[in-house]
């Protein structure tokens, strides 16, 4: 296979994704936005487990979904943490806890928790005045979403991906 068909299949990959992602968000919307959510298309950010060009389809995907059904501030605040915690992501992909890609989700609960949490819904969309508490309070709630999107559907996804050999044939083959 020539190097044209190998950039050819990477960047349908990341469109595939893009789109599953903004599909996901906006099917699932009363849970995929807000200061109580689960995000369940994060279980995506793993997906740079696979491979780099991951990072690209996962966070454009944010990027749109955030256009498309939330705000401007979340437009920016959460693509930045969705970037963030897929860079991380592909660098803890080889990292295994009894098997399981655990480490590399940790990346997206935690970039999620302070950048949209504590920071982004703290000061841009509270009733009252931010205080440490109400910034601690959000990021426990983002984070909770988060740890089930991520640590336990994203660790499945990555589960079921290394272990169907055609699933793993579609997601890693250059």
């Amino acid at each position: 296979m020539n190097m044209k068909n190998l950039s050819v299949r990477r960047l349908v990959r990341c469109a595939v994704i893009a789109a599953v992602y903004v599909v996901v968000c906006l099917v699932l919307a009363p849970f995929s936005y807000g200061a109580v959510q689960v995000r369940v298309a994060e279980a995506l950010c793993l997906l740079p487990v696979f491979g780099a060009e991951y990072i690209v389809g996962v966070t454009l995907g944010c990027f749109l979904a955030n256009l498309l059904g939330s705000t401007v501030v979340d437009v920016v605040f959460g693509t930045l943490a969705t970037l963030l915690a897929c860079l991380v992501t592909y660098k803890l992909r080889d990292i295994r806890v009894k098997g399981l890609a655990i480490p590399a989700s940790l990346p997206p609960v935690v970039f999620n928790m302070i950048i949209v949490g504590a920071f982004e819904i703290t000061f841009f969309f509270s009733d009252g005045e931010p205080t440490a508490m109400l910034a601690v309070f959000n990021a426990v709630t983002v984070g909770i979403g988060e740890l089930i999107s991520c640590t336990i559907l994203g660790v499945a996804l990555v589960k079921l991906i290394e272990s169907n050999a055609g699933l793993n044939k579609i997601f890693t083959e250059e």
